[in-house]
């Protein structure tokens, strides 16, 4: 991080305040990460991995250009910080989340990779103010200390829930190795030493801090894995390998038409630990497996109704697909308005659960407000389906050339390139580089490189689908609707078994104060 001196000759570090910034801050980290076998010696300059870079600084610009949209008071650290460091203090706080991911989804077309960190903070604030109740530990002070820094530095956080799993039919500690569930393999007096690997890590080679977490409930067998804490991305012993994309090598290629999307991508990467050390004082769990499902539950509860960012890069994926209409002459034809509109239905109805479950909102015992759990489990499990038919449409409306363009090269050559643009002409007026351009576009969010981003992350992402018809099948309240219905039909109810299960449409029901 940028550092000063104040008057006295006391070193203080200027917070970033500027995508550039940002990008100037990830400079010179000697970090381990490998890709195609290489070691890269300096990420922020490798073609392949700018874009993602590039990505979470609009996460910063866009705080500059709209503060009240993404940025916001902290009753932490009492300045003004950007709102994926911000701990929700109301319902209000968490539907700005959400126009904040749908914002950036449009700007980036792709995953912009902080979510994952502010919705790991968010679930922390709450888990460990429950740890410190029932064990008496100091864990939400040091949290609340750690956010703290990274709201005044203005840092990017990754949140590392995801193991490697091994055999998935044996729990952590069951494992014929260890190592296939991130645990404690040393302690001192100076803190924990762990190792292990975390999956499918978005934007890990991007963020400042890593916040390690169990990615399951745990029993007791399951002590040394219960580990919650933060490293910073440098920190010695973690090692970074960097995850393949469709089509990814195209922004390694000359010219920009071909990446569909130059400036923006996503990135995941698998991390690897051996014996990273975190000091006491960011341990945020330690042993204390029964509370590593609630942990996980309120992540996923948070992390769920994120995924409304997927309606940011529908609302360009449509644009585009109207966008070819028109410059195949179409615009006006009743199926490809028809299939425009079905887009936007699916499109508006991920959001509308989404930003629901905000609305919805609840505080807890720590002071952060938690947005609704079954909405939360409709929003992703609509995102698990609906970019998918957004996508087909799209490509059914952009025609076969959006699999068979060929190369901005061949544009360019002197005797292929009047020969493409002669044959592959759209209506009068259409610019051809401009229909390739968006057929590109069409294809790197539906085929290429940021379909990882929209369709096979939505499907995976925060839990794959048969995970969210668990939570909604646990929440489903079916003793409370069948006593609606013997009410009207004139049957006698069971009692016990109306309020057993009429919890949650209290707290739907219940006024704001």
């Amino acid at each position: 991080m940028p550092v000063t001196q104040d008057k006295h000759g006391m070193k203080t570090v200027v917070p970033i305040t500027s995508g550039a910034e940002y990008i100037q801050s990830l400079r010179g980290r000697d970090l381990d990460v490998y890709l195609f076998g290489e070691r890269i010696k300096e990420p922020v300059d490798h073609p392949m991995i700018r874009p993602s870079i590039n990505a979470v600084a609009e996460t910063y610009d866009l705080a500059v250009r709209e503060e009240e949209l993404a940025s916001t008071e902290s009753s932490i650290s009492n300045r003004r910080v950007n709102r994926f460091l911000h701990i929700a203090e109301s319902a209000e706080d968490l539907v700005l989340q959400n126009k904040m991911q749908r914002k950036l989804g449009q700007l980036t077309g792709t995953c912009f990779q902080r979510c994952v960190g502010m919705d790991a903070l968010n679930s922390l604030h709450s888990t460990t103010h429950e740890i410190d109740k029932a064990h008496n530990t100091k864990y939400h002070e040091r949290l609340l200390e750690f956010i703290r820094m990274i709201q005044e530095e203005n840092l990017v956080i990754g949140g590392a829930m995801t193991d490697t799993k091994g055999d998935r039919s044996k729990g952590p500690s069951e494992q014929d190795d260890p190592d296939m569930f991130v645990h404690i393999v040393d302690q001192d007096e100076k803190g924990v030493y762990v190792t292990g690997a975390k999956a499918h890590q978005t934007g890990c080679i991007n963020s400042h801090w890593i916040i390690i977490m169990p990615t399951m409930r745990l029993v007791d067998a399951d002590k040394k894995y219960a580990i919650v804490g933060a490293f910073p991305v440098d920190a010695k012993g973690v090692t970074y390998i960097y995850g393949r994309q469709s089509c990814d090598t195209r922004s390694m290629e000359e010219g920009d038409i071909d990446a569909g999307n130059a400036k923006f991508g996503g990135q995941e990467a698998l991390v690897i630990l051996d014996r990273v050390f975190i000091p006491w004082e960011l341990v945020f769990m330690n042993g204390e497996y029964e509370f590593a499902a609630m942990l996980v539950e309120r992540f996923t509860c948070y992390h769920r109704r994120s995924y409304v960012c997927k309606t940011g890069l529908g609302d360009v994926l449509i644009g585009a697909a109207a966008t070819v209409a028109d410059y195949n002459g179409v615009p006006k034809v009743s199926h490809i308005k028809d299939k425009l509109v079905e887009m936007t239905h699916l499109n508006e109805s991920i959001y509308a659960a989404g930003i629901a479950s905000s609305y919805q909102a609840h505080r807890m015992d720590s002071g952060v407000w938690l947005n609704d759990d079954m909405l939360a489990q409709v929003c992703k499990h609509n995102v698990t389906r609906f970019p998918y038919e957004i996508s087909r449409l799209a490509q059914d409306i952009a025609g076969g050339l959006v699999v068979t363009l060929p190369s901005e090269k061949d544009f360019q050559n002197p005797k292929t390139g009047p020969l493409l643009k002669k044959y592959l002409a759209g209506r009068k007026g259409a610019d051809i580089e401009d229909r390739m351009r968006i057929l590109r576009l069409i294809e790197n969010m539906t085929l290429g490189r940021n379909a990882v981003g929209y369709l096979t992350e939505s499907m995976h992402g925060a839990g794959s689908p048969q995970a969210q018809r668990i939570q909604i099948a646990r929440q489903m309240q079916l003793g409370y609707k069948k006593q609606l219905a013997k009410d009207l039909a004139g049957i006698d109810g069971d009692e016990k078994e109306l309020k057993e299960n009429s919890e949650y449409f209290k707290r739907v029901f219940k006024i704001p104060s």
